[in-house]
């Protein structure tokens, strides 16, 4: 079994490492996750805490430190990450989790398949903005996990009413349903989360 994964993405606007460890938390696990967005940072240690998944990240702009480029980004970077932690351990790959604090309340759903979804589902009213930042860029950020991932991601919001909260059971449940995935089934060692197996693609060019 592979614990560690690292993983570099470098483009003409960013360039982030993400540094995955399955395993106990590190005692300052939360000081290691370093975007310019605290709130974005202090999300990601909900799904570390909750994943049981020390995260590290280091990000630097080339030109434009944009708050859309920092979740969208960060979240595909970490998302590969977690996806060659699948690639490379097969654990269970699929996992359920509901996230909550206080009056707010999620659930979340996710599964390897080398398939990438990331689906929101809400009637919760919820403020354009969250402790100085847009929170439609922590869907972003989820959405760019799919991405990067390939897996799918179902999160449905039922209630809320505080904006902080609302995030926190968010991210709380994808936590939670991201540890259950990357879990190791003895019994399904060199399975797939999926029916299909394993994918692979055969590319001729002329």
């Amino acid at each position: 079994m592979k614990n560690k994964i690292t993983v570099t993405r470098k483009s003409t606007e960013t360039a982030i490492i993400v540094e995955i460890e399955k395993g106990e938390l590190v005692p300052n696990y939360r000081k290691r996750i370093k975007t310019p967005l605290p709130f974005l940072n202090h999300m990601i240690e909900h799904i570390a805490w909750r994943a049981g998944l020390n995260i590290a990240i280091d990000m630097n702009f080339d030109a434009f430190e944009l708050n859309h480029l920092v979740c969208e980004d960060v979240g595909m970077t970490f998302g590969k990450a977690v996806g060659e932690f699948v690639r490379i351990n097969t654990p269970s790959g699929y996992g359920t989790g509901g996230g909550m604090i206080d009056e707010a309340y999620a659930d979340a759903a996710i599964s390897f398949e080398d398939r990438s979804l990331f689906n929101f589902r809400t009637d919760v009213k919820y403020g354009e903005t969250v402790e100085n930042m847009p929170a439609e860029e922590l869907l972003t950020f989820l959405d760019g996990f799919a991405q990067g991932a390939r897996c799918t991601l179902f999160v449905d919001l039922r209630c809320g009413s505080n904006g902080h909260h609302i995030w926190e059971a968010i991210y709380r449940a994808v936590g939670i349903a991201l540890g259950q995935a990357l879990s190791i089934d003895p019994n399904r060692a060199g399975k797939t989360s999926g029916v299909a197996g394993k994918v692979e693609y055969e590319i001729s060019a002329e």
